[in-house]
């Protein structure tokens, strides 16, 4: 194997290991040592890593899906909509809100599959047109357990225990379980990519489109799952944001498409469709989620926090070009 070799497959590891040294050092007095610190991050990362998934299955098909933080964000809002408001237990709010976010993604995948629109346009309507629904179903505020009644009347509710469950930690008290949601979802996200026809199908599309219609490769099909599957977990991680703050904010996700982005591109997935997978997609998540780790636990501000993490963005995306895991 040639030394360029070797790099190709250790690049997405750089990254990391760099950012992890850097918080060995600056360790603030020993805080990053300890193992709450580590939970916080892979609890923190969760949401996010939830929609790189969806974003990685996209990407990998040579789109791009930048509704996923309206998605989330009209999730959350359904789910604290029927839990809270309604009274649904969650083994019926759960499925509901997971078909309402494969319906989206699936009419952002037919507007892509078969008008042949850019995704880029697709998708940014979308991202408009479930921010606004978000806010319709709301009534533009928080859904609560302090519920509006018909009557005109405020109730507080109890918590449902679907909230506490998924907001709740395991094994010892040492694992949250949206940290086990992410690493289930990246485990199914793997699993289709790599052992089934349907990811072979993606990573031929993204490869190239005209090729792989031409070898009998259903393409708008595929382009139409890429999406549903974004869409999906979408609603996954709208979900567990929704238990994590215990309400339904039609304002929450803002942003976030970004960050699965970035959680895509850190990795060494190519944003030109055809290489890459959700292994590379753990790794740019926890690289991002330790960075802003390092940087809170030091106690930098935020505005410096984000231009610091916007060019170490762009180090890491150029030494993975240099080496060969990135074709931007």
């Amino acid at each position: 194997m040639t030394r360029f070799a070797t790099w190709a497959k250790l690049g997405p590891f750089v990254p990391l290991v760099a950012v992890l040294l850097v918080g060995a050092v600056l360790n603030a007095q020993g805080a990053f040592f300890e193992w709450q610190t580590h939970r916080a991050v892979l609890r923190e990362v969760a949401v996010g890593g939830i929609l790189a998934c969806g974003m990685t299955v996209v990407i990998v098909s040579g789109g791009i899906d930048l509704a996923v933080g309206s998605l989330l964000g009209f999730s959350a809002v359904s789910f604290a909509w029927l839990t809270l408001a309604h009274g649904w237990p969650g083994l019926f709010a759960i499925p509901a809100v997971l078909a309402l976010g494969a319906l989206l993604g699936a009419l952002s995948g037919a507007l892509v599959a078969w008008p042949r629109l850019q995704p880029f346009i697709v998708t940014l309507a979308m991202m408009v047109f479930a921010r606004g629904l978000a806010k319709e179903l709301s009534g533009g505020q928080k859904i609560s357990t302090y519920v509006h009644l018909p009557d005109g009347r405020f109730e507080s509710v109890p918590l449902p225990r679907v909230f506490q469950a998924l907001d709740g930690r395991v094994l010892g008290d040492n694992v949250s379980v949206v940290t086990l949601v992410f690493l289930a979802s990246a485990l199914v996200t793997w699993f289709i990519l790599e052992r089934l026809r349907i990811g072979r199908y993606l990573f031929a599309v993204g490869d190239h489109f005209e090729a792989a219609r031409l070898s009998g490769v259903p393409v708008r099909a595929t382009l139409l799952f890429a999406y549903l599957l974004s869409g999906i977990f979408a609603g996954l991680a709208g979900i567990c944001q929704a238990a994590q703050e215990t309400h339904g904010d039609p304002e929450t996700g803002m942003g976030y498409e970004l960050d699965a982005i970035a959680m895509v591109v850190l990795g060494g997935t190519s944003l030109s469709g055809g290489r890459g997978g959700v292994h590379l997609t753990v790794i740019g998540a926890l690289t991002l989620g330790y960075l802003q780790k390092v940087l809170s636990l030091n106690a930098y501000s935020t505005e410096l926090r984000l231009m610091l993490t916007g060019v170490i963005l762009v180090l890491a995306a150029v030494f993975q070009r240099r080496f060969g895991r990135l074709d931007l």
